[in-house]
């Protein structure tokens, strides 16, 4: 069956950069599908971040996230793209990836002051 594996994030300061990558394993995404990211904060609920249709390219941005955060895929890699620029505190999450009702395992972003 098919497996998201996430990796790229880290600890980074305020105003930095990380792009966290999701590739799947086993099979190919869906060309019907959309990929997204979504985050959840100490305390808080999971929310959505970005997301993009498989094909197409059509995106779609959380207001405090946009024009800072771009997401992209690689059909030929199987592997969807977050590129996170200015980031600040209130960025901090286990950031996840998803299509579908499959979900990658989370990977940390913590954002200093």
């Amino acid at each position: 069956q098919v497996q998201l594996v996430e990796s790229g994030g880290g600890l980074v300061q305020a105003g930095g950069s990380l792009r966290l990558s999701c590739a799947a394993s086993g099979r190919t995404f869906s060309s019907a599908g959309i990929l997204g990211w979504f985050r959840q904060a100490p305390g808080k609920e999971r929310e959505f971040v970005a997301s993009i249709r498989w094909s197409g390219s059509v995106t779609h941005y959380a207001d405090s996230v946009k024009g800072r955060f771009t997401i992209s895929r690689d059909n030929a890699k199987n592997t969807v793209y977050l590129q996170m620029n200015s980031l600040k505190p209130e960025d901090t999450a286990v950031y996840y990836c998803n299509t579908g009702s499959l979900w990658g395992q989370g990977t940390l972003v913590t954002v200093s002051e």
